[in-house]
């Protein structure tokens, strides 16, 4: 008998922190992955590597066609979309126009080119995940591009979640919302913050792995908040 054939994911974002951690978990769980960063990550089993252009056509182009021969006909069951950053700043301030480019680079164009590719590689029933941001469920005066990317993301989910938006049959759109991430980076840079309060990235690439198969998986087009407490993971559906 013919071997089963390998779950396939795709991440966006594979070389990041959050993306590393879903690239070894599912490979751990001895799913086929593809990493698609700016980096290559070697634990891949292949790698897209997007070109830096302030062009969202051209690198939305590039990163399309070269999906497109990495996978020809195949089709995945996951595109996981973990790509982003924050940048801070309020309207006033003198990083503002470069903090909101580098945002809507890092959130917007990726989970754009992510729900493309969902349509044209996703099987039916497939699952496409989004990053938002528990916090651009309000405003963020004091960090104006990294809300308003973060919003966008909600509602590119939440559109994807209806009739007619392209997806494939029976296929889910999902955001996550997180609050703060426990990543080297951060814990770098906030050193005396409680980080029984920040969300391991562990949790994310097992809830990740749980909706891929079909468990526990919420309805298409959904927001969902993580919050932690006292080193504890509550995932909610706004």
């Amino acid at each position: 008998m013919a071997a089963a054939e390998a779950h396939k994911v795709i991440i966006y974002g594979g070389k990041g922190a959050l993306g590393s951690k879903c690239v070894q978990y599912f490979k751990s769980k001895q799913w086929w992955v593809a990493s698609i960063d700016l980096n290559t990550n070697e634990e891949a089993n292949a790698n897209v590597t997007v070109q830096m252009t302030d062009s969202f056509n051209e690198q939305a182009q590039q990163v399309t066609a070269d999906v497109g021969e990495l996978l020809g006909e195949e089709k995945v069951d996951a595109i996981l979309c973990v790509a982003g950053g924050w940048a801070g700043g309020s309207a006033k301030a003198k990083v503002m126009y470069k903090n909101a480019d580098l945002m809507w680079k890092q959130s917007v164009w990726t989970s754009t080119i992510s729900s493309h590719l969902a349509t044209k590689h996703l099987k039916e029933g497939g699952l496409l995940t989004l990053a938002g941001a528990k916090a651009s469920l309000g405003p963020t005066p004091g960090m104006i591009g990294y809300g308003m990317a973060k919003a966008a993301v909600h509602q590119l989910c939440q559109s994807l979640g209806e009739a007619n938006s392209g997806l494939p049959a029976g296929a889910s759109a999902i955001a996550i919302l997180p609050v703060t991430l426990d990543t080297p980076m951060n814990r770098k840079f906030m050193p005396d913050a409680d980080v029984s309060s920040w969300t391991p990235l562990e949790y994310i690439a097992e809830l990740f792995y749980k909706w891929a198969t079909g468990e526990d998986r919420p309805a298409s087009g959904s927001l969902v908040q993580l919050v932690t407490a006292d080193g504890k993971t509550e995932a909610t559906a706004v």
